[in-house]
């Protein structure tokens, strides 16, 4: 085990560090996005916004474009995750369909700012980064369609065109404009209000 340094960190601690430094960037960076827009927000702004000099800055986000890249992709890839999680489970199709609605509509409440900038300003990534990101939203967008096929093979729901996952997703997807944390609905409440619409009229007849 490392001993810990004459500042209480271990090595282990600088790491943990470093990551929580990562977070509340992206945290201060969505928000700045966000309100001001991608391009008008300038690196020494959000230095001033986190307390860190520009070198220090570059050494968590290596670039502004990167930066915008991190924020707009790792709660995809947290989703395709949950997604798959669901997917391998027991249940029926439409208690998966049920759950992965949930667990979005609770990721979405929870990083407004960063599901914001993620719908935005994602035509300010490169042409490489925003390939990578539509094809991992293309990924999360097949979770779904694998979740319809089980309801179909189970009998439980009749086949449904490709595009009704699109309508499916922007159900979940628009309430990034009006959802209100801590407000009267919550991310569970409105999921299941969704859910129950999409289903019944999903429902192998």
């Amino acid at each position: 085990m490392a001993k810990a340094k004459q500042n209480g960190r271990t090595e282990n601690g600088a790491v943990k560090e470093d990551s929580s430094t990562r977070e509340r960037i992206f945290h201060m960076a969505a928000e700045l996005f966000t309100r001001n827009g991608y391009d008008a927000t300038g690196v020494q702004e959000l230095g001033d916004a986190v307390g860190l000099g520009r070198g220090a800055l570059y050494h968590h986000i290596g670039s502004k474009e990167n930066l915008l890249y991190q924020i707009s992709i790792r709660h995809v890839y947290q989703m395709v995750e949950v997604g798959e999680e669901i997917l391998a489970s027991d249940q029926p199709a439409d208690e998966k369909f049920r759950e992965l609605g949930r667990r979005l509509m609770a990721m979405i409440a929870e990083n407004l700012p960063e599901i914001t900038v993620f719908f935005h300003e994602h035509r300010s990534l490169s042409k490489q980064h925003n390939e990578e990101l539509i094809d991992i939203r293309d990924q999360f967008e097949n979770v779904w369609v694998r979740i319809l096929e089980q309801g179909v093979e189970e009998g439980i729901f009749r086949p449904m065109p490709p595009v009704a996952i699109k309508g499916i997703l922007g159900l979940f997807n628009y309430s990034y404009v009006w959802f209100v944390p801590n407000g009267k609905e919550t991310p569970e409440h409105v999921a299941d209000i969704f859910a129950d619409m999409a289903l019944s009229g999903m429902k192998s007849r």
